[in-house]
């Protein structure tokens, strides 16, 4: 694969997938196309060569444009999503667009074209878990954890319209013969996350002499990734993946909220317990984990940043080191917050 199309490549996951390929694979070109709405930035894709990376400002749901794309590529990778669950709470309409109609103006143009799809989805389609003190023995039986046999059952509107986008990729391999793949992942961590996410939250909140915030009483379990063990995994599945089959990426990194903002606390000089409580979110799903093992075992992939408490230290010194990124939208994403009082 010598030319891609990166959707979203310049979002926070996608940005970090674009400098992976170009750092790791030096004979690829990649066309990045992000609508750069207030989740892209062009930053993100700051200091990369012009002969290896260029940014196509548009719509994905813009099917002139993408199919002038996609007909001089050899895949598309598809990170391209409205992604934030508070947002599609308020509103769920920019969330059907981007992520169903969006997806299948892709589709549509890859299969035309004849060109190979990845759909980057997420562990959230999966519903959540029971946490583990609730679960019998507490251990990891079957059932336990997410697998690509797991029934989908979506919590909101964000996790529902991308429940729905992968099912268009699997109704296009099965109807069409189009030749796709899909990911799930667990939470992401790492440089360039936009600031209305929970670790770049309350690391940003602790650099503005802000108390940090937590949801609830902070049980709620995720199973954190840092974003280029995502990167090394999606480029795994690209390049060596069975068509027409689903992949989960995952690190073994269940943590709690709670747990994770206390140790960015003390990580960042404070006292463990220097947070405030806040609203709950509607809906808040309990606990997510993947089970990655067919990735493991079929293609070889393994995670490399294993130690969530360095991957987490490099990730406090990445936004310490870079307050001109994100401290001009501090203060608008403060005040969102606060007026549904979280």
């Amino acid at each position: 694969m010598k030319k891609i199309i990166v959707t979203g490549g310049a979002g926070f996951i996608g940005s970090n997938f674009v400098h992976y390929v170009v750092n790791n694979h030096p004979d690829v070109f990649v066309t990045v196309l992000d609508k750069l709405t207030y989740a892209g930035n062009r930053e993100n894709l700051a200091g990369l060569p012009a002969d290896r990376v260029q940014l196509v400002v548009g719509d994905i749901a813009d099917g002139p444009l993408v199919n002038e794309l996609v007909q001089d590529c050899d895949a598309v990778v598809h990170y391209a999503a409205e992604s934030h669950n508070d947002n599609s709470l308020k509103d769920p309409s920019p969330f059907i667009q981007t992520n169903l109609v969006g997806t299948f103006t892709l589709l549509e143009a890859c299969r035309k074209n004849n060109v190979r799809f990845h759909h980057v989805s997420t562990d959230e389609v999966y519903g959540d878990l029971p946490l583990r003190e609730d679960l019998p023995g507490h251990g990891d039986g079957p059932g336990e954890k997410f697998t690509d046999h797991t029934p989908y059952n979506p919590s909101s509107p964000y996790s529902a319209s991308k429940a729905g986008s992968d099912l268009l990729v699997r109704a296009w391999v099965r109807s069409f013969g189009l030749q796709a793949t899909i990911s799930n992942c667990s939470n992401n961590y790492g440089p360039y996350q936009h600031i209305e996410k929970f670790i770049p939250r309350q690391i940003t909140n602790i650099l503005s002499g802000i108390k940090p915030k937590l949801y609830g009483d902070g049980k709620n379990v995720r199973d954190w990734i840092h974003t280029n063990d995502h990167s090394s995994a999606v480029w795994t599945i690209l390049t060596k993946g069975k068509i027409g089959e689903t992949y989960l990426i995952g690190a073994d990194g269940e943590k709690d909220n709670k747990t994770v903002l206390e140790q960015i606390l003390v990580e960042m000089g404070q006292k463990p317990d220097a947070y405030d409580h806040v609203n709950d979110r509607p809906g808040h799903d309990l606990r997510y984990a993947i089970d990655s093992t067919k990735l493991r075992e079929e293609l070889g992939w393994k995670p490399e940043y294993t130690d969530f408490n360095e991957g987490l230290k490099d990730t406090i010194d990445w936004y310490t080191k870079h307050q001109d990124w994100w401290k001009a939208e501090k203060q608008a994403v403060e005040n969102k917050y606060a007026q549904v009082g979280q």
